[in-house]
Parts: C-alpha cells; sequence; structure tokens
C-alpha cells in the first residue's frame, strides 16, 4: 500500500464517529459484534501473514475495523462480503480511500462461492457471525486447497474444538474433519468486552492452514458418516455407536477394539475406519 493510501485511512473518523454516521447498529439476528480497536485488529492482520499478493477474503466486515486494519497491513487486494446492506453506507468512505484495494460484495456468504474470488494465493481473515461461523468454515473446507489461510474468529468454545486432541473434552466430530485437512493453532482470545456490543462468550482467533492432502488417506463422506455416528454416541462403546454401520465386524477390519470410546481414537484411526466402510460398501 502507498503511503498515500494509507494516510487516507487514517485520516477517516474513528469507527464508533463512522457508525454513528451511518446510524449502523449490530443486529443480533445477523450475529453481529464489531471489533473496533485498531490495536487488535491490526494484531489479527498481521497473524494472517504476508497480505501483499493475491486475494484478502472479508466475511462480515459490518463497518470496517478488521477491514481497515487489513489495507493498513499491506493487503493490495481485499474483497469483503457483507449481507447487512446498511453496511455499504458505513464502508462507502473506506471503498473510496483505498483506492481501488477494496471491494464491496452484497450478498450471504453462505451462498457466495468464495473458493473462485480474486486471485490466488487466497486467504480468508474474518470475524466470523457466530451463529454461522462452524457451516462457513466446513464449507470452505470442500475445497480446503484453494486457500492458503484461514485466520477467523470463533467463539472460544468452538476454537476449542478445532483444536482439541485425542481425550480432551472438546474432542469430536469437529477437532477430526478440520484436523485432518488443516494445520491449526490458535493465534489470541478476546474477552467480551472488546467487543461492540458485548458477547456473553469469550472469543479466539485461529488460524488454518490447508494442508497439501489431508493427514491420512480416506473418502471424506465416508469420515463424516464415521464421526458423526460415533460421536452421536461419544460415551458408548463403538461396537455400539457404530452397529449401523458395520458395527464388531468394521472395527474388526479397522483394527480398533469394539470397546474402544470415540474421544480415545486418532484421526489416523478415524480414517482407517472410514476406509474399512468404504471397503466394506463397495463389496456389496
Amino acid at each position: 500500500m502507498t503511503d498515500a493510501v494509507a494516510a487516507r485511512i487514517a485520516a477517516l473518523p474513528p469507527l464508533r464517529e463512522a457508525i454513528a454516521a451511518a446510524g449502523f447498529s449490530a443486529k443480533k439476528s445477523l450475529g453481529q459484534n464489531f471489533l473496533l480497536d485498531l490495536n487488535l485488529t491490526r494484531r489479527i492482520a498481521r497473524s494472517a501473514g504476508s497480505l501483499d499478493r493475491g486475494t484478502t477474503i472479508e466475511v462480515g466486515p459490518g463497518p470496517g475495523g478488521l477491514t481497515r486494519a487489513l489495507l493498513i497491513e499491506g493487503a493490495l487486494d481485499v474483497i469483503a462480503i457483507e449481507r447487512d446492506a446498511r453496511a455499504a453506507a458505513a464502508l462507502a468512505p473506506l471503498v473510496e480511500a483505498a483506492e481501488g484495494r477494496l471491494r464491496l460484495v452484497e450478498g450471504d456468504a453462505l451462498e457466495v462461492g468464495i473458493a473462485s474470488l480474486g486471485s490466488e494465493p487466497r486467504r480468508v481473515v474474518a470475524n466470523l457471525p457466530y451463529n454461522v461461523a462452524t457451516r462457513l468454515l466446513l464449507g470452505w473446507l470442500e475445497t480446503p486447497t484453494a486457500f492458503e489461510s484461514l485466520t477467523l474468529m470463533f467463539q472460544k468454545e468452538v476454537a476449542d474444538r478445532l483444536l482439541a486432541a485425542p481425550a480432551d473434552d472438546a474432542y469430536g466430530r469437529l477437532s477430526v474433519l478440520v484436523q485432518w485437512l488443516c494445520t491449526a493453532r490458535r493465534v489470541t482470545e478476546l474477552p467480551p468486552s472488546a467487543f461492540t456490543p458485548s458477547p456473553k462468550v469469550w472469543s479466539s482467533v485461529v488460524r488454518l492452514e490447508p494442508r497439501p492432502e489431508p493427514s491420512h488417506p480416506a473418502d471424506r463422506r465416508a469420515l463424516e458418516r464415521i464421526t458423526e455416528a460415533a460421536f452421536g454416541q461419544r460415551r458408548k462403546m463403538l461396537r455400539q455407536s457404530l452397529k449401523g454401520l458395520g458395527g464388531d465386524a468394521l472395527l474388526e477390519a479397522a483394527g480398533i477394539a469394539p470397546t474402544d470410546r470415540p474421544e480415545r481414537l486418532t484421526i489416523a484411526e478415524f480414517c482407517r475406519l472410514a476406509n474399512a466402510l468404504t471397503d466394506r460398501e463397495t463389496r456389496r
């Protein structure tokens, strides 16, 4: 970014003033909680790595707190997707100041095919609406290699599930699927007071880097079916929770004890079960 553009962005009114001028208040129905502290948003932007090549995609920019930070930290091409039409007025001065480096797409991120937006390398950096955050992530991970990285804010409880290891209380289906496809680390945690309005929960920023190939060979749909059945009855032995998919025979084929419980299995073991399920159904 040129010094002139950075100066234009720095000269914009503070976010609280921009929000007031646009008559823009957070809507609970859209899961909106605005992060207005530029020090925090710049920290998040820096954690996404180099922004000076390819495209940076933001979902739910709202009044533009994180958007400003991305541009200040050197993003050369930002595409912001926002379903709330009121945001356009609040973001208009920032779009002008960015001099072509910021494009606003008005639409629902659940329906926008972001894997083909902009140019590679493609990264997502977003304070996600918490009510659709998991759905958005799993949708993007249908084509994980379309992204260099995903730096995303979740409720802390969801972030814990993304990062959990076997035997952790938070370990479950989401842990297996995400870590099978990505490496993941927590960047930072934020208290409710960091947001306007304040949510009732702590938040975490997680950086995901899609693997060139999944960590272990397996069919995704088979793995989804196995983990859904296993963690659907997580306190039961696998011989019971997987009964509908083959039970003892399936477990024997995968080399896993029928008395094991899902929270103890590694991702490699879940993949063996998925492969056994695929083999079983192919033979039918």
